[in-house]
């Protein structure tokens, strides 16, 4: 189900490749899974967002940093993604994150930038805040951009 609260910044991406059309049109289902949102896209940035809770957390009852990684990696991913030209796609090849704080219950905001965008690889960051604008976590990926069948059925 499309996200309704999708901007216009969310059509100016999407007309540029398929991938960010899809992005825009269809949730993915691991964002229902976790519960996030991609309700900003722009060329080369995207916003995410997460209602953290109970139904997030780890043994320890804090938020688990896989789901962190999740929302980042969709950031970050759709960001990349609003770059792509037509018949073009891309793989993750390296993902970092480092976690600054502890969440427990939280409206979380991912914002992926796209660092570098070179012919073959991808530099895209990624700044997790909560509610406050305090920093959660940081994260970065490498892309490497597929072309003609390796780009096919991805």
């Amino acid at each position: 189900m499309p996200d309704e609260r999708s901007s216009d910044m969310n059509k100016s991406a999407a007309g540029k490749n398929a991938l960010a059309d899809r992005a825009t049109k269809v949730r993915a289902p691991v964002a229902e899974l976790i519960g996030f949102l991609v309700p900003e896209i722009a060329s080369g940035r995207s916003v995410a967002t997460l209602e953290a809770g109970p139904q997030h957390a780890n043994p320890m009852g804090t938020l688990h940093g896989g789901v962190l990684c999740d929302l980042a990696d969709a950031a970050m991913g759709v960001a990349f993604a609003s770059t792509l030209a037509e018949g073009e796609s891309f793989t993750t090849i390296e993902l970092k994150i480092n976690f600054f704080r502890p969440v427990w219950n939280a409206q979380l905001r991912a914002e992926g930038k796209v660092v570098r965008r070179g012919k073959m690889i991808g530099y895209v960051e990624c700044d997790i805040t909560d509610e406050k604008g305090r920093l959660i976590a940081k994260a970065a990926s490498t892309c490497l951009v597929l072309h003609g069948e390796k780009a096919e059925g991805r």
